[in-house]
């Protein structure tokens, strides 16, 4: 695990800055700059994009990391890579040239009345849904090669770092709020440009026409891997577009905001899962089952304890969190805790999604990946419309859809390739999470009411003394515990 925990430990730092400016951004900035409706508009447009990616990418960014430690010659090599070049392409010209009729079909069908002023940027869902297909296909190259750092950087911190400094240029006047979302679009690109360069910087193949000897498994791969890749961003990105069919943008940015927080939680998660995933497809290729099962066992409780601390952190913090923000915001408060437990559950199944799809079973992405996106649309259709639960109804959707499919996968791995995430260590992290949870939420410093500028000061002075408290208590019962043996041998090399 010593690779895996240097790249990891590397991708952690660029994931959490990023998720600090993309906080600050979507806390402060966004609101206070923007305003509720623009940052509306900005998060359905970025949301419909992300839906469309995987079908741009035409699952190719999986495809390279299931089968590239595969080819042993260069020719070979280069032969795949090129073609996973080419194959975007076949859905990106088509729907390119039908984007006239597509955007009119968005329009009509998904968006209420009030919110159809979002036709005069749709252009945006296209330019984005490609540039980040192929950002992931570039990514995915310099992941199979033990690279992911830079691409990690690109992917966590770049962007927010981009939207920073176009929120400040709104601020002073540089740039207007229409003008924001075309800036944006233009860095999206220049992005993608920046991983082509790294991604050929580290391999740069000779390109060429000749099929891999395997391209019809490649193909066959790529078809059925699309839905899987299709149902994770649509368990989040739905919820965000379906909001826009019945009431206004800002009720979209009060959501999108509930999410993010409740989604920094899994920021260890992606970064382990930058280098895991690489490494869980060369140990399946060489069908190493000893290592893949090491793998997931290491991963899964290393994240549920990382994962535990955070999700403390966030949820005995989020009301006072709330009081800082403007009005509207604080009715995330319910969608931020369902949001988090089941991004907790994701963090729990360690490396299950990575030796699913690159193992011999991977067809049953399929049937998961179709199932998880009819289940997350009809309870949608049913608690936010019909019963009427508001956007909790959409964040109480996507945890039933998470545990139901994320239950399914853990059963499947168990039963076809006998592994099983969960030990002894499990059981008492996800209790001590528990008790310190009902320990800590209802309780508060009482602190009087202190404000500067309007802002409540000591709700942020209750935040940091919790927090302290929680981080410290937490981390010594983890460690008197030993419930991760990797987690302790890192504390010992500090204490030298």
């Amino acid at each position: 695990m010593g690779i895996i925990f240097k790249q990891s430990f590397k991708n952690t730092i660029v994931i959490y800055l990023g998720f600090i400016i993309g906080g600050l951004n979507t806390v402060f900035f966004y609101p206070g700059i923007l305003g509720d409706t623009f940052q509306g508009i900005v998060t359905v447009l970025l949301s419909y994009s992300n839906l469309i990616m995987p079908l741009m990418a035409m699952g190719v960014h999986y495809t390279i990391i299931k089968f590239f430690s595969v080819y042993q010659e260069k020719i070979e090599k280069d032969k795949f890579l090129s073609i996973a070049l080419i194959l975007p392409l076949l859905v990106g010209i088509p729907v390119g040239f039908l984007w006239n009729n597509i955007q009119d079909f968005i329009v009509a069908n998904f968006l209420s009345d009030e919110n159809k002023d979002i036709e005069s940027y749709t252009i945006v869902i296209y330019i984005v849904s490609i540039c980040c297909a192929y950002f992931e296909v570039f990514y995915a190259w310099s992941k199979v090669h033990l690279k992911s750092v830079v691409g990690n950087f690109l992917k966590e911190f770049y962007n927010r770092a981009v939207v920073l400094i176009l929120l400040l240029s709104v601020s002073f006047e540089l740039i207007t709020k229409s003008q924001f979302i075309f800036w944006l679009t233009g860095f999206y690109i220049l992005r993608t440009l920046i991983m082509m360069y790294y991604a050929f910087k580290v391999y740069f193949p000779k390109f060429t026409l000749s099929l891999p000897k395997n391209y019809k498994e490649i193909a066959s791969y790529s078809l059925f891997i699309i839905f899987a890749g299709s149902a994770g961003a649509l368990i989040l990105d739905i919820d965000k577009v379906m909001v826009t069919g019945k009431e206004a943008f800002s009720a979209a940015a009060y959501y999108t905001v509930a999410v993010f927080i409740g989604s920094f939680i899994e920021a260890p998660s992606r970064a382990l899962g930058q280098i895991l995933q690489p490494l869980t497809s060369k140990s399946l290729n060489e069908n190493d089952d000893a290592e893949v099962d090491s793998l997931y066992k290491k991963s899964s409780i290393n994240l549920l304890v990382i994962g535990g601390l955070f999700f403390l952190l966030i949820n005995c913090n989020i009301i006072e969190l709330f009081k800082m923000m403007p009005k509207g915001y604080d009715q995330g408060v319910f969608a931020v805790l369902l949001i988090s437990i089941a991004k907790m559950y994701n963090m729990f199944l360690g490396n299950n999604g990575h030796i699913l799809s690159n193992s011999k079973y991977y067809r049953v992405t399929f049937p998961i990946g179709i199932g998880t996106a009819l289940t997350v649309y009809f309870l949608n259709v049913l608690f936010y419309r019909k019963i009427d639960m508001s956007t909790d109804g959409l964040a109480l959707a996507t945890l039933i859809t998470v545990f139901i499919f994320n239950t399914i996968k853990l059963l499947y791995v168990h039963f076809k390739m006998k592994m099983n995430p969960i030990t002894k260590e499990s059981g008492i992290t996800l209790l001590l999470i528990l008790i310190m949870f009902a320990g800590f939420y209802f309780w508060d410093f009482n602190i009087p009411e202190i404000k500067l500028w309007g802002l409540p000061i000591h709700s942020f002075i209750n935040m940091i003394l919790k927090s302290i408290i929680i981080v410290c208590l937490y981390i010594y019962l983890i460690l008197k515990l030993n419930v991760s043996n990797q987690i302790n041998a890192i504390a010992e090399r500090l204490r030298k």
